[in-house]
């Protein structure tokens, strides 16, 4: 059966079919969709699925299941598979018994990220097994053998779409049928679940030894294949580049040698030795870090190869970013001396600039207002976190200042309070986030008796990465209800002092917590909660300006930046875009704004 699916779906589809037991993750894109596909999977299916509250607590539910023979699947972006590098090094000196696999969705370019670093290297520095799918089908085909694969070497298995492989859609063949029956030997007692220095130097040999037979293993993968062409110069490719290099190669009615990998770590020795025995020249081609390169370069050095290689070390293939058909092709023109026919002038109007902006009726803007009017006349230091409100640095708001990783808003601000001593250090966090690692950063600057703020934007969803849930909501990823756990009674738990809880969209009460919190010598933390405007069940009517008693002050819109905002020929306008949140119509100076409708 032929389903079109995007390639997370079909990620999950590959996770399903090959009879996974236990589901965990963090959101985060352009990783997301791999849990939520399986959380509807496992309403059929009839297995486990969580969100966890960060990628290092889902990786250790995930080895525990496996520890009793239970297959595991954790799901996470580039930058999570740091925060689960902890128990991650570990478990590859104490392997696992079901098989778990990694889906780490990489994000060149980057698109949503704050770095765009390559899992391909960590897998080489955990000296774990990496697959590379180059679209959805071969997605779904390697998430499945990864299970097996995990199990054959007792190693976790690494699988490493890129963004174009995750949000792309294709005609997939999925499977009718799922492995269901599989050995459930439980939990067996054993020394090798502890690790202890003595058994670690025990293990490493035995990990040293593994990569060689995943590499023997790698040598007649199905997902490393051979196109053959003409003449002596030949191209290298893995993962979504692949497909780049054959679009180019038509278009410019080429026919080279091409060895694609889908397995880039460790790579298949024999396979490529016997793809460059005939050539003069090869073209590695890969986006990010030049991992099938560098491997490639010292297996000709060990065999005292003549070979030209050619790739991202002598600058021909980018390091950054993301490659696509038109940068191959001018790639290909570099390598093989070729003039490329001149583009077509075709005279188009300038793209419009769309920077990205808070939407319109978002909590966020009210509270970073509200933070700037209540330090207004005073320094202060606004510390940013990873999320929707990571765009308060944005004009006219500018009421981010860092931003570093998910949770580094309280321990950056903690570092900073100790020297700016002139300043109010406020450290901004989303209630995700504040799960995700904000409360180790609390108990911190408690403890060491910070003069901080603590503002949490509690908008009741992780809402940048698709409105998952967290915590402190009283929904699981299956719609079960359960506990929510209380932001301001777990800051009362961690010590500290002075708690506030506001509602943004009511200023006044808003902006005198804000005056109150600022003013408190040690830490203080204020929950600004409204539901995010994206899924909040009721909307007002969109408000409306008199022209008659509006001073056109512009305040509305060059204090605030709300997109439903725009200047009129009388006065500001209103569009239908507002959704009556009534912030706009609470600093108004001349009581202009009014329910009603700009709208006609």
């Amino acid at each position: 059966m032929r389903k079109l699916l995007m390639g997370n779906e079909a990620i999950a589809y590959g996770a399903a079919e090959a009879g996974v037991q236990v589901v965990t993750g963090y959101p985060g894109t352009p990783s997301s969709e791999i849990l939520t596909t399986l959380a509807e999977l496992a309403k059929e299916r009839g297995f486990y699925v969580e969100w966890s509250v960060n990628e290092k607590a889902a990786l250790e539910v995930a080895a525990g299941a496996c520890y009793a023979g239970a297959r595991a699947m954790v799901t996470m972006k580039q930058v999570g598979l740091n925060v689960a590098a902890d128990p991650l090094m570990t478990l590859a000196y104490i392997g696992v018994k079901g098989g778990l696999v990694l889906a780490v969705a990489d994000d060149p370019g980057p698109h949503s990220s704050q770095n765009e670093q390559d899992t391909r290297k960590f897998a080489q520095f955990a000296k774990l097994p990496v697959l590379d799918p180059a679209d959805p089908q071969e997605a779904k085909d390697m998430a499945r053998e990864a299970f097996r694969l995990s199990e054959e070497l007792g190693l976790p298995v690494i699988l490493r779409p890129t963004t174009r492989t995750c949000h792309v859609c294709q005609d997939v063949e999925v499977a009718g049928e799922y492995i269901t029956e599989q050995a459930d030997t439980g939990f067996q007692k054993d020394p090798r679940w502890v690790i202890f220095p003595s058994l670690a130097a025990q293990r490493h040999i035995w990990l040293n030894r593994q990569q060689e037979k995943a590499r023997d293993i790698f040598e007649n993968s199905p997902f490393n294949t051979v196109l053959p062409g003409d003449g002596r110069l030949g191209i290298i490719a893995g993962g979504v580049a692949y497909h780049y290099v054959k679009e180019a190669l038509a278009q410019l009615k080429l026919n080279l040698p091409v060895l694609k990998i889908g397995t880039p770590y460790p790579l298949p020795h024999n396979l490529v030795l016997k793809f460059i025995q005939q050539l003069d020249q090869v073209l590695v081609v890969e986006e990010q870090e030049p991992v099938l390169e560098d491997q490639l370069v010292g297996l000709i050095y060990r065999h005292g190869i003549s070979l030209t290689v050619s790739g991202k070390h002598n600058h021909l293939v980018p390091r950054e970013g993301e490659l696509d058909t038109d940068k191959i092709k001018g790639i290909l023109a570099n390598f093989l001396h070729l003039e490329l026919p001149a583009p077509e002038n075709i005279s188009l109007p300038p793209l419009p600039v769309r920077p990205p902006v808070l939407c319109a009726g978002c909590p966020h803007r009210a509270s970073f207002y509200i933070f700037k009017q209540a330090a207004a006349g005073s320094k202060a230091v606004f510390t940013g976190d990873i999320g929707c409100y990571t765009l308060g640095n944005m004009a006219p708001l500018h009421a981010v200042d860092t931003c570093l990783c998910m949770g580094a808003s309280i321990t950056i601000g903690s570092g900073l309070q100790l020297v700016v001593k002139d300043s109010k250090v406020v450290a901004f966090l989303g209630d995700s986030t504040f799960f995700h690692t904000g409360l180790p950063g609390l108990i911190n600057a408690v403890h060491n008796r910070a003069n901080l703020t603590v503002v949490v934007l509690d908008n009741r969803t992780t809402a940048m990465t698709g409105h998952q849930s967290h915590p402190g909501l009283n929904r699981n990823v299956s719609g079960e209800n359960v506990q929510p756990l209380d932001i301001a009674k777990l800051a009362a738990a961690c010590g500290v002092p002075l708690i506030k809880v506001a509602d943004p969209f009511a200023y006044r009460e808003a902006l005198a917590a804000a005056k109150e919190a600022l003013a408190f010598n040690g830490v203080s933390l204020v929950v600004m909660r409204r539901e995010c405007v994206a899924v909040a069940k009721e909307r007002k009517a969109p408000r409306k300006i008199d022209p008659a008693k509006c001073l056109n002050c512009r305040l509305c819109i060059e204090e605030l930046g709300c997109p439903a905002i725009a200047g009129g020929e009388q006065a500001p306008v209103i569009s239908a875009a507002c959704t009556g949140c009534d912030l706009c119509r609470q600093i108004c100076p001349s009581e202009a704004i009014t329910e009603g409708s700009d709208v006609e």
